[in-house]
C-alpha cells in the first residue's frame, strides 16, 4: 500500500490553496479583484491576519497583485513563472508565539541581565534612535536589542526559542516580504517602546519589563493590522 505522509498544513496554506485553485481553474480571472479581506476572513472562518498571510504567500508565488489601499487582483497565469507556496510560519504566527513568549523572557531576565548584557541594549537603543543609522542598521539592532534580553535570561532554550523566531522573521520570504512592505509604508521599531523595557531592566523590575514587552509586541500586531490594509476599506 502506498501512502503520503500526513502533514499539518498550516492555515494561510490552506486558504492560499483553496484560492490557487480558482485561479488556475480559471473561477477567478485575470485582472479579477479579489473579495476583500473581511469577506474572505468570513467565507473561509480564519482572521483577518490568515487572509493577510495568504495573500502575501499568493503574491510571492506570482498568482496575485496586492495593491495597497486598492485591492488584491489576480494575475495572468504563467506556468513557467509561478512559484510555490512555502510553507512556513506566517508573519503574524511568529508575532503571536514572541508575544508568549518575550514578556515571560524579560521578566526573568530582569533578574539574571548583568553590566555587558545592559551595554549592549543601550548601544542597540542608540543605533535605533540615530536618524543616521540605516534602515539595515536599526533592523539588525532591533534583534540585537530582543536576543540579547534572550540570553540574559540565562536559559538556553528560551534563548535558542527566541532566536529562532528572529531567524523565521528575516530569513522566510513571506515574513520578509510582509515585513519590507510594512516599512515601505513607514512603519520602523519604535524607539520609545524600547527605552521602556531597558529602563525597566535597569530596574530589575520583572513586573514592569514583562508589561513593558507585551504592549511593545501587541503594538507591533496592531500597527502591522492597521498600516497593511489590503482591500482599501
Amino acid at each position: 500500500m502506498k501512502v503520503e505522509a500526513v502533514k499539518v498544513r498550516r492555515l494561510y496554506i490552506e486558504v492560499a490553496t483553496q484560492i490557487e485553485s480558482q485561479i488556475r481553474s480559471g473561477n477567478i480571472k485575470p485582472g479579477e479583484r479579489l473579495p476583500s479581506e473581511r469577506d474572505l476572513a468570513v467565507r473561509f472562518e480564519v482572521s483577518r491576519p490568515t487572509i493577510r498571510e495568504a495573500m502575501i504567500a499568493l503574491e510571492i508565488a506570482g498568482l496575485v497583485e496586492i495593491r495597497t489601499g486598492s485591492g488584491i487582483y489576480a494575475l495572468p497565469l504563467n506556468e513557467l513563472d509561478a512559484g510555490q507556496l512555502d510553507d512556513v510560519p506566517g508573519p503574524f504566527e511568529v508575532l503571536e508565539a514572541r508575544l508568549l513568549v518575550e514578556p515571560e523572557a524579560v521578566s526573568l531576565a530582569a533578574a539574571r541581565i548583568n553590566k555587558e548584557q545592559l551595554a549592549v541594549l543601550e548601544n542597540a537603543l542608540r543605533i535605533m534612535e540615530d536618524s543616521k543609522s540605516s534602515e539595515k542598521a536599526k533592523e539588525q539592532a532591533d534583534e540585537l536589542f530582543h536576543c540579547t534580553i534572550a540570553a540574559a535570561t540565562d536559559n538556553s532554550a528560551l534563548e535558542s526559542y527566541v532566536k529562532w523566531l528572529w531567524g523565521l522573521r528575516n530569513q522566510s520570504v513571506l515574513s520578509s516580504t510582509f515585513h519590507q512592505r510594512v516599512r515601505d509604508l513607514g512603519v520602523h521599531p519604535y524607539v520609545d517602546e524600547h527605552r521602556k523595557i531597558l529602563n525597566a531592566l535597569k530596574l530589575r523590575d520583572p513586573s514592569r519589563a514583562k508589561n513593558a514587552m507585551h504592549a511593545h509586541i501587541s503594538n507591533a500586531i496592531e500597527q502591522d493590522m492597521d498600516v497593511l490594509q489590503l482591500d482599501g476599506r
